[in-house]
C-alpha cells in the first residue's frame, strides 16, 4: 500500500507519494504551509483516476482536465506531470528511460494514491 510522505524544505513542504515498496511515483511543488501541501495530496486522490494525454505522438489527443500528461524532459526521458481540474500541476514523476515504464507509474499513482495514508518524514 502507498504512502504520502511530507518533508519540510527550506522553502516550504512538499510531498512524495511512495509506493508499497518505498519507491517513489511523483512528487508535489513546494507549498508555503503544511496544510496547503495536504491539500495537494487530497487533490491528487480526488483526481489520479485521470484520463492520460499522451504528448509524445503526433496528433495528440486532446484530454481535458483532470488528467495525466506523459511528455519528453531535455534529456529525453518520459515523465508524467498530473493536472487538477483547474489545470495546475498537483504531481510530477521521475524520468523514465522508456515510454512502458512511465505508463507504469501513472498505473501505480491510480492504485496507490487513493487510499494511501499521510506521514510526516
Amino acid at each position: 500500500m502507498g504512502k504520502f510522505v511530507i518533508k519540510e524544505t527550506k522553502s516550504g513542504f512538499v510531498f512524495n507519494l511512495k509506493a508499497g515498496n518505498g519507491e517513489v511515483i511523483a512528487t508535489s511543488e513546494v507549498y508555503n504551509t503544511e496544510t496547503a501541501c495536504k491539500s495537494g495530496i487530497k487533490s491528487v486522490q480526488t483526481n489520479c483516476s485521470a484520463d492520460v494525454e499522451d504528448q509524445t505522438v503526433e496528433n495528440v489527443a486532446q484530454v481535458k482536465n483532470p488528467k495525466y500528461e506523459i511528455y519528453t524532459d531535455k534529456s529525453e526521458e518520459f515523465r508524467f506531470r498530473l493536472k487538477a481540474r483547474n489545470g495546475e500541476i498537483i504531481a510530477t514523476s521521475e524520468g523514465y528511460k522508456s515510454k512502458s515504464g512511465c505508463v507504469n507509474g501513472i498505473e501505480s499513482v491510480k492504485k496507490n494514491a487513493p487510499d494511501a495514508e499521510v506521514s510526516k518524514a
